[in-house]
């Protein structure tokens, strides 16, 4: 919000709201709620030729801004801030048909703005599923016997955007063989071990990993040397249809 020391025409045309009951020095109509001060007194605004505009307050700057631009005639609103000792804008006064021209190009670029915002998550969402995809096809290259269908859970799982998780992580989306393991050890070892109910238990986290770390490791081996899981698709090859790039 900008202040401004004084009432002063280095904004353009400016009309002030008074603290106190104030009347018009023309047509002694009053109290006002907004005058012009100009130097034989204050006017109200039909006195002032200002009658004609309408009062748009502060909050939305791009309706501001627009709505000066298409209006021929424009002022800036003022109200002096007694604690602060300075006037501050309340908003704009400005012509009908400007505003109205105003709030056509706002909503217009509001319709832009949402048809943006939905071309951009259709591309995000493409995007993840490329993604997703070439992690489950790296997780059965690196892990022959994993089920195909775990393979993917897996790697949806480890790649939402914005999770944090290790499949959005740089190692993981360079697909490097850490960050790919580590997601389906994570996996194994909240699914297929009693980790998390010894953390719920009060064991510390070190210690929970290394009592079930056998566990997990005889499980990566298993599935590194092509024994898979029951289920179909345990193998490398995936199931009929399955989109693997």
């Amino acid at each position: 919000m900008a202040a401004l020391a004084t009432p002063s025409s280095r904004t353009g045309l400016l009309v002030v709201q008074p603290l106190r009951r104030k009347y018009c020095a023309a047509c002694r109509r009053g109290p006002q709620p907004m005058l012009v001060l100009e130097e034989d007194g204050s006017r109200c605004l039909d006195c002032a030729d200002l009658g004609h505009l309408v009062f748009l307050p502060r909050g939305d700057t791009a309706l501001t801004r627009r709505s000066r631009e298409e209006s021929g005639l424009s002022a800036v609103v003022v109200r002096f801030n007694r604690r602060k000792g300075r006037y501050e804008r309340q908003g704009v006064l400005v012509e009908e048909a400007g505003l109205a021209r105003a709030e056509q190009r706002c909503l217009a670029d509001a319709e832009a703005r949402r048809r943006r915002r939905l071309r951009d998550a259709r591309r995000r969402a493409a995007a993840d599923a490329r993604f997703t995809e070439a992690f489950t096809a790296e997780i059965l290259r690196l892990l022959p016997g994993c089920p195909v269908a775990r393979a993917g859970e897996i790697a949806a799982h480890a790649s939402v955007r914005g999770s944090g998780r290790v499949g959005r992580s740089a190692a993981g989306r360079a697909l490097t063989e850490g960050a790919v393991i580590s997601a389906v050890a994570a996996s194994v070892r909240h699914l297929e071990t009693p980790y998390d109910e010894l953390l719920m238990n009060g064991v510390p986290r070190n210690e929970a990993r290394r009592r079930i770390g056998a566990r997990v490791e005889a499980r990566l081996r298993e599935w590194r040397e092509g024994e898979g899981g029951e289920g179909e698709g345990a193998g490398g090859e995936p199931p009929p249809g399955f989109p693997l790039r």
